[in-house]
């Protein structure tokens, strides 16, 4: 029961993140592009100095989670989204913008569901959430707090329509603030890792490098699809914020699917057949000038990145020393991220000469070959576990 009501209060933390992070998703396009009518190469540094700050602070309060305690590194993590939304509401200055983005980890490198904003926050919640629960229902739960995550995401950036531009990180700030309450009740029966010991960290190593592939895929598109929009359709932000919104809806409700897909594939067959359909689909954007057929991949190919998270994040709580998972989520982040902040930089850089098509290509076969990594580093580790599972009594 007390599990129960900690995951509850965890849950509504989670949520208030994921409301603000939406709007922020938005709005922040918007800020850049039409407000103060900056490129697309200034919002794609923008988004670069948040990945890589976001990799440093996840690595940082990955070790803390370990060594520190998660209670207290939730609440430290927790409070950089909302001064990170009061600093750009007060100042549109563009030191100021740096340092906010910085600060809130305005990334956008994952869907909003996998931490595309403030995403320093993710290894602490993944290990509280391993912490609380066991194998029989942890896909299970990633599941529904990646669920929440995206509904809740998707709700925010329905809510962006309210505000002005400006006005959106007030309310962001404000909300986000709200959620750090429910952290105090929390109490966890905490690890202390040794800081000098890594045991898995050739598991590790694996996860890190698969992650720093994806994150490379997902700096060049995924920070780009609302400025896609943008530029090449005109599409205006009440139009975008629905959206988003459907967007967000229908990846919330697709990650559901993950422990089903446990069950009957296993970790590396939903990584192969989800995001290898995905990859497909983008592919499309650039061959295509029918809004219509863009719009209906770019709210189908976020549920295809997010449904096999929960299957990830459940296999590397398994293969990976329980004391040392909050390291390992900070290390995959930072490999993750900083191989993102290049590929962020070069697609701005391309939308800024209007070559828009160049990294969808690339995207593609660097997650080819990424899904071929998945199948030679984890498939062998699965299989040893799948029949130590079988020979248990």
């Amino acid at each position: 029961m007390k599990t129960n009501r900690h995951l509850f209060l965890l849950a509504l933390f989670r949520t208030s993140r994921s409301v603000a992070a939406g709007m922020i998703a938005i709005a922040f396009p918007y800020l850049i592009l039409r407000v103060l009518h900056d490129s697309a190469l200034i919002l794609g540094l923008l988004y670069t100095a948040a990945a890589l700050a976001t990799a440093a602070f996840g690595l940082g309060f990955g070790f803390l989670t370990d060594v520190w305690g998660q209670k207290k590194t939730l609440i430290a993590v927790g409070l950089m989204l909302p001064a990170s939304s009061a600093l750009v509401f007060a100042s549109n200055w563009l030191p100021a913008l740096f340092l906010g983005c910085i600060i809130g980890g305005y990334s956008a490198t994952g869907s909003l569901m996998e931490g595309g904003v403030g995403g320093a926050a993710q290894p602490s919640q993944v290990v509280a959430i391993s912490e609380l629960t066991d194998r029989n229902n942890r896909t299970f739960v990633f599941s529904f707090f990646t669920f929440l995550s995206g509904i809740t995401a998707a709700a925010g950036a329905l809510m962006a329509r309210l505000f002005t531009v400006h006005n959106v990180f007030l309310a962001s700030a404000l909300i986000s603030l709200a959620g750090i309450a429910c952290l105090i009740p929390l109490h966890f029966r905490e690890y202390r890792g040794d800081i000098r010991r890594l045991s898995s960290r050739e598991i590790i190593g694996k996860f890190s490098l698969t992650g720093a592939l994806n994150g490379f895929a997902a700096g060049l598109i995924v920070p780009f699809l609302i400025p896609f929009f943008v530029i090449v359709y005109h599409v205006p932000k009440s139009q975008m914020a629905v959206y988003g919104f459907i967007a967000g809806a229908l990846a919330s409700f697709a990650v559901l699917a993950a422990p089903r897909m446990d069950r009957m594939w296993g970790f590396v067959n939903s990584i192969a057949w989800t995001r290898g359909l995905g990859t497909a689909l983008l592919l499309l954007l650039p061959l295509t000038h029918d809004a219509l057929l863009a719009l209906l991949v770019y709210f189908v190919t976020p549920s295809l990145r997010v449904m096999a998270m929960p299957v990830q994040r459940t296999a590397l709580t398994e293969m990976v020393h329980s004391d040392e998972i909050g390291r390992a989520m900070g290390l995959n982040q930072v490999a993750r991220l900083t191989a993102s902040s290049g590929a962020i930089a070069f697609t701005g850089y391309m939308f800024d000469l209007s070559d828009i098509a160049l990294p969808f290509y690339v995207y593609a076969g660097v997650m080819a070959f990424n899904i071929y990594l998945y199948f030679r580093f984890f498939r062998p580790v699965e299989s040893r576990l799948e029949d130590s599972e079988r020979l248990q009594p």
